[in-house]
């Protein structure tokens, strides 16, 4: 699938702008972004980009007095990867407990400074390829961390939008008896597969919306999704619908603001919060069905 590229220029260009920008894009379909010193540069799926909504957002942007400009072009079908590493690949350690590093890193467990030995350290090794997602973003890390602390041996776990497959391996590594993924990006599917295959574990992966969940022909213990808060909305009464009695449900991928509306959504389909984590305003909710 193609990719758009939004070049976004404001002013006064400050980091709390940037950072309802970002949430403000990602309503309208932008799903990673790049910083550089005099723009903003947001992805966005071809097929699901919405103007208008984004339109509507610089119309009404939270912050007065703010000038926003954009301009959309086509993203250069290139291999991500190759930029990447240009960029330099630096493990994304959590907790003390799990690093995510390339495949090449050597000996990733000793990049964790007075780990005790008697503690295992989770070791994902990935190659993003073309596909957006290296474990580096707030949302990602919060869900890790979730999953870390839960006990998963024998459940069945569903990956909303695997993107680079992170989660999923996490959740097989944690013990899951059985991980489903699945994305609406074809590069996904194939990037989270290659890194499965690298991390030793076996996932079903699918490509596909949220129409393509009842093809797993599974119900499951937890439900991660990662994705906009746009998606959650119109997505979560399918994630429900795959949801045992008493399962999880984890949503990030938005803002604090965010979470009124989502907790309204999720109560409207019977379920109850369990957990709110906040990280530089990204959050993290965990839901419970009854």
């Amino acid at each position: 699938m193609k990719y758009l590229q939004i070049t976004f220029k404001v002013s006064p260009d400050t980091e709390l702008v940037r950072e309802l920008l970002v949430a403000m894009a990602g309503e309208a379909g932008c799903d990673s972004f790049i910083e550089e010193e005099n723009a903003l540069k947001g992805y966005c799926l071809e097929d699901i980009f919405d103007e208008e909504t984004l339109k509507d957002g610089i119309s009404n942007f939270i912050l007065p007095d703010t000038k926003i400009e954009y301009k959309v072009d086509k993203a250069e079908d290139k291999n991500w990867n190759e930029e990447w590493e240009k960029a330099g690949f630096a493990p994304i350690i959590i907790n003390n407990k799990c690093i995510i590093c390339s495949e090449k890193e050597e000996n990733p467990q000793a990049l964790i400074a007075n780990r005790e030995d008697n503690i295992p350290i989770l070791v994902i090794r990935i190659d993003p390829k073309q596909a957006f997602g290296t474990g580096t973003h707030e949302t990602t890390q919060m869900i890790v961390t979730q999953l870390l602390d839960m006990d998963l041996k024998e459940k069945n776990v569903l990956d909303c939008g695997c993107g680079t497959g992170i989660l999923s391996i996490v959740a097989a590594k944690c013990g899951a008896k059985k991980v489903c993924g699945y994305d609406i990006d074809e590069w996904s599917v194939r990037n989270t597969i290659a890194n499965a295959a690298a991390n030793n574990v076996l996932l079903e992966v699918k490509e596909g919306n949220r129409q393509i969940i009842s093809n797993f022909n599974e119900q499951f213990d937890i439900v991660i999704a990662n994705i906009n808060r746009n998606i959650l909305l119109n997505d979560m009464s399918a994630f429900v619908q795959v949801l045992k009695p008493l399962a999880t449900l984890i949503l990030s991928g938005f803002y604090e603001e965010d979470v009124a509306l989502l907790e309204e959504k999720a109560i409207s389909l019977g379920l109850k919060k369990n957990q709110c984590q906040v990280n530089h305003s990204w959050t993290c909710l965990t839901f419970q069905r009854n």
